[in-house]
């Protein structure tokens, strides 16, 4: 119905629930859910890859019906939706597969491996989503999802709050999600977003309609901007990413921030670009929030002593490098392609380096038992070869070459440069610079110094937890060395946000 790369996460689910009623009613039956589900994320990536040559061969869009008893509800998936998915399955899978040795001392797993099938899957219907209600269908499945995740152990006080703060935020967000949607369909008559597009294309833009849909823009950004810790919409974040278990963190961190992050894309790049408005001003105007939000990032991780607080409060300022390279794209033209480009490409590496940075902490924990730095010290040393893995996602999130962060940073710099944004070169500079400092810090704390007494207990990595973070660590070299392929996927990404024609020619 919604594709077989949504459809197999979605009976995976099932099956897993019910398989933990059936374990609960037998009692002694033992069911390996960590490996069911990580087998459901993979079979979901193989229909991805082929869903991925079926729009090629289409042209670089294809309309499926979503909901057959709904006219309006269609799926519209191009180039942009399968670059987002596929982040979404491969940090799903490696978070996954973390799981298995991670969450062995946690009760109710079939629960939790349900939950995070989900939280996929509605992460991948909001990429393929054609129309405004199936796209609100599955925001609402993801979110939900998600406030369970981050609440996952309830037994917790810390956990309750997080979740409790995350729901009223994401709520807040969704409320103005849905404003916007009323505001642009009595603008246009349409909840299909090609629809939309063509409407506002074809229309005379009045003084009024130009006031309306500058309005539709803020609320959009801001909708969507709590989901993507946009600063000020950003305080749920840091606190849910310590309370959440880490691969949950590695999740949130890693990939639903980004389903913010697409949704504006898609909004602001897409559905209402077509308009005749003054894009260079809403351009500056998400260059001032992209400015504020990486330096409130950087300087509260800075501040922190949580470590996972820390990576939190980083994956803050990497959203606000990610919002200039969406600022440069509302430029449009040859700069705007290279902006968007860019963009996209630092989004995939912070997905990958992130996701690494929080799992590799993850293991860190697991076997300490604590997350304050001071309590951490040269836990490296007790466990090397995750040591190895967790240098290469700092460095990679410093910029370092040759990883895969120096890429893309360098990218939106050149970005940021060819756009004549000069103050914003500096900012993201400086904002580059402090990042290295505490990055520095987490390795000189808990790499380069000698291991505290209390850590003599701890022994190395179990090879469940040394797998999924080896791929992404080979990714973060792999890109940085060789990143033709990645480039070109995020350029035929962004590529199909200036595929207007394309986007609409199909109803």
């Amino acid at each position: 119905m919604f594709t077989w790369v949504v459809d197999i996460l979605v009976l995976f689910a099932i099956a897993i629930s019910l398989a933990g009623a059936l374990a609960r009613y037998r009692g002694n039956l033992n069911i390996p859910l960590g490996i069911v589900s990580t087998i459901g994320f993979g079979i979901s990536i193989y229909f991805w890859y082929m869903l991925y040559l079926e729009v090629q061969a289409a042209g670089g869009v294809i309309v499926l019906k979503a909901l057959p008893a709904l006219a309006s509800s269609c799926l519209r998936i191009d180039m942009l939706s399968l670059f987002f998915s596929f982040l979404f399955l491969l940090v799903g899978f490696v978070a996954s597969f973390f799981s298995m040795r991670y969450m062995e001392h946690d009760t109710g797993h079939p629960q939790y491996y349900a939950l995070l099938l989900s939280m996929v899957a509605g992460m991948v219907g909001v990429s393929y989503a054609g129309d405004f209600f199936t796209l609100f269908f599955f925001w609402e499945l993801m979110a939900i999802t998600s406030y369970v995740l981050v609440a996952f152990r309830k037994h917790l006080w810390e956990p309750v709050e997080a979740g409790f703060k995350y729901l009223v935020m994401s709520a807040a967000g969704s409320a103005l999600m849905l404003l916007a949607i009323a505001l642009l369909y009595g603008l246009t008559g349409t909840t299909d977003l090609a629809g939309i597009a063509s409407a506002i294309k074809g229309g005379a833009v009045t003084p009024t309609l130009k006031t309306w849909l500058y309005f539709a823009i803020a609320i959009i950004v801001a909708g969507f901007g709590v989901k993507a810790s946009i600063v000020p919409l950003h305080t749920w974040l840091p606190d849910a990413h310590p309370a959440a278990p880490t691969p949950i963190s590695a999740m949130l961190s890693g990939v639903v921030i980004k389903t913010g992050v697409y949704a504006v894309m898609r909004m602001l790049g897409l559905v209402v670009y077509p308009a005749a408005l003054d894009w260079t001003v809403v351009a500056v105007v998400v260059a001032f929030f992209a400015a504020l939000t990486m330096t409130v990032g950087n300087v509260m991780a800075l501040l922190q002593e949580d470590v996972k607080r820390l990576l939190a409060y980083s994956s803050i300022a990497h959203i606000g490098y990610i919002t200039l390279g969406i600022s440069v794209g509302l430029i449009g033209g040859a700069i705007g392609f290279y902006g968007f480009t860019a963009g996209l490409l630092h989004t995939m590496n912070h997905a990958i380096m992130k996701g690494l940075a929080f799992l590799a902490v993850g293991a860190f924990i697991h076997a300490a038992g604590t997350r304050k730095l001071s309590e951490l010290v040269g836990i490296g040393h007790r466990m090397r070869a995750m040591a190895v893995i967790f240098t290469i996602a700092v460095l990679a999130l410093s910029g370092v070459p040759p990883t895969n962060g120096f890429i893309s940073e360098l990218m939106l710099v050149l970005a940021t440069v060819n756009a004549g944004l000069y103050i914003m070169v500096v900012v993201m500079l400086a904002n580059i610079l402090i990042g290295f400092g505490y990055y520095l810090r987490l390795l000189y704390i808990m790499v380069w110094q000698s291991p505290r007494s209390e850590l003599a207990v701890v022994k190395g990595s179990s090879w469940l937890m040394l797998i999924p973070t080896g791929i992404l660590a080979a990714l973060c070299i792999l890109i940085g060395v060789y990143p033709a392929p990645f480039l070109d996927f995020a350029s035929q990404a962004a590529q199909a946000l200036a595929n207007l024609s394309a986007y609409t020619a199909i109803a």
